[in-house]
């Protein structure tokens, strides 16, 4: 499997057009195609009218600031997207992610990483369709069809997003096994990951808060203190066929 799609498109919102022009040059070095925005409300535009595979977002913008653009982007479409900040600051982090941000790079960054990121997140939005056809149905309450990317809570279509998907998935994949930390890092995101610990806790408390009736008692995904997660084992339950 490719590493990323080929000539895949990716948007560069950052009003600085030196940094802008840094990441472009690096981008088409390693055979992206780049065009660039340098206000919030231009890269929504630049979004619907060129549909980019990809957005780098800057958190810095003289009209909207990114983490609002990130919420309008998310009204309307799925494109993955990475956060850019010259601030480290775990709050910024987690903010960009809980409004849906699919990774974050702390300027100043260098090429190497920045292209490792694009890839990454690229591969994992390439792969976001799952393999598996089985409609699941862990109980009265949740049913989980992966072939049609659909999640139903109580008969109602629960909306994941494309990371969502995967977590959920590898975890019901090994349900009743113990998934560690590092484990569900290279499975969902990627080896680059692997001392990212904090995505993990961050997107099970995501599924937790859309597919548990009562979140800080979970019954289907279950924590195993110190070393990582576990499915509840509903196939144990069910009748043989």
């Amino acid at each position: 499997m490719p590493e990323e799609r080929i000539n895949s498109t990716i948007l560069v919102v950052d009003d600085e057009e030196r940094m802008a022009r840094f990441i472009r040059l690096n981008l088409e070095h390693d055979g992206f195609q780049v065009f660039e925005a340098y206000r919030g409300l231009k890269a929504i535009q630049a979004i619907r009218d060129h549909l980019p595979d990809l957005v780098l977002l800057d958190v810095m913008l003289p009209d909207v600031d990114g983490f609002e653009v990130l919420r309008m982007i998310r009204e309307f479409s799925n494109i993955p997207v990475i956060m850019l900040t010259a601030r480290g600051e775990e709050d910024d982090r987690v903010r960009g992610l809980e409004l849906g941000a699919d990774d974050y790079i702390t300027k100043p960054f260098s090429p190497r990483e920045l292209v490792s990121r694009v890839r990454a997140v690229l591969r994992r939005s390439d792969s976001s369709g799952v393999v598996s056809r089985e409609i699941i149905e862990v109980d009265s309450r949740l049913k989980i069809d992966f072939g049609r990317r659909e999640v139903w809570v109580d008969g109602a279509l629960v909306k994941l997003r494309p990371t969502e998907y995967r977590l959920l998935y590898h975890l019901v994949q090994n349900a009743g096994w113990v998934l560690t930390y590092d484990q569900i890092l290279a499975k969902v995101w990627g080896y680059e990951y692997r001392d990212e610990s904090h995505y993990v806790r961050l997107y099970i408390n995501y599924l937790r808060q859309k597919i548990e009736k009562d979140p800080a008692n979970p019954v289907y995904i279950l924590t195993e203190r110190g070393v990582g997660y576990r499915f509840v084992d509903f196939r144990r339950n069910q009748p043989a066929a």
